[in-house]
């Protein structure tokens, strides 16, 4: 009996996705194909000039904004950032130091420090845990 292995494809969005680009700002090839795996991983092994454009100048899909800015997604639409920005706008971004970006930076830090000692505690938990039971073991 011979195994038939299909290829695993994926949408462009998705792979896209993967690719940490903006989707509509891709080549139309890559917008109207299906990607398959071995594609995606050549993809990024070796990126083709037009992907290494892409990661360096944008424009950038809303992940990627949010990240170089240092704040959440829902904070950069707080902040009426809704389309895909490119490096040079982020940078401008950051140099204007609107108040809503200030305020949306000072909260996501506030959310990674509790993030941070939410993590911290469980850990703790567990190790007392952890010597509670072998405690109880060694009686």
């Amino acid at each position: 009996m011979t195994e038939h292995q299909s290829t695993q494809t994926m949408k462009p969005a998705t792979a896209a996705k993967k690719l940490g680009v903006y989707l509509e700002a891709t080549p139309a090839a890559f917008q109207e194909g299906e990607v398959s795996r071995a594609e995606l991983n050549a993809l990024q092994a070796d990126p083709p000039q037009w992907l290494r454009d892409l990661r360096g100048n944008g424009p950038h899909p809303r992940p990627v904004v949010a990240a170089k800015l240092g704040v959440s997604i829902a904070g950069l639409r707080r902040g009426g950032v809704t389309e895909a920005l490119t490096t040079e706008q982020i940078e401008a971004l950051k140099e204007e130091g609107p108040e809503w970006l200030e305020r949306e930076r000072s909260t996501q830090a506030d959310v990674r420090k509790e993030a941070a000692r939410v993590k911290k505690l469980h850990a703790e938990q567990a190790e007392h845990k952890a010597r509670t039971e072998a405690g109880a073991e060694r009686r």
